[in-house]
């Protein structure tokens, strides 16, 4: 998890919200992210998505059987949804993220009985620094009132 907490710092000096991800199989690093929808202009690009990208190209599959995700904030729907796709074992995640958490904070889409896999899932592992890097980051962006460069 320290590592994914690494990365999300390397989001936040990017201004993305920062959230990291590693992806871990027989206790090797198979992919690893950082959030960078704004860098990359693409709105798939949140740490998880990148980290499942990487390790599925590292290992010439789709499916990422028996790997454990550390993620430094619960998964939204839509990376909830890739993990369950791609057959991830476990997801570790910090810090609950109330407002679109699927992890069982607002949504419970990881190990929802209902889907053709389930997720073991985990939490609080370094929530006091993954909570404290994302309340700062939110707290200066309000400071700020700087928004990203979004155009319609």
């Amino acid at each position: 998890m320290q590592k994914a907490l690494n990365l999300a710092k390397k989001a936040e000096a990017l201004g993305e919200v920062p959230v990291g991800a590693v992806l871990v199989k027989n206790d090797q690093i198979i992919g690893e992210g950082f959030n960078q929808p704004i860098t990359k202009a693409d709105p798939s690009a949140h740490a998880e998505i990148i980290a499942l990208r990487e390790a599925g190209q590292l290992l010439q599959n789709y499916r990422l059987v028996d790997t454990t995700l550390y993620v430094t904030l619960e998964p939204c729907a839509m990376c909830a949804m890739a993990l369950v796709h791609a057959r991830i074992k476990s997801v570790i995640f910090a810090t609950n993220e109330p407002r679109a958490g699927a992890g069982g904070s607002l949504y419970q889409l990881l190990d929802n009985p209902s889907h053709n896999h389930q997720i073991e899932i985990g939490s609080s592992v370094l929530k006091s620094e993954s909570s404290k890097l994302l309340k700062a980051f939110f707290s200066s962006r309000r400071k700020n009132s700087k928004s990203p460069n979004i155009s319609f």
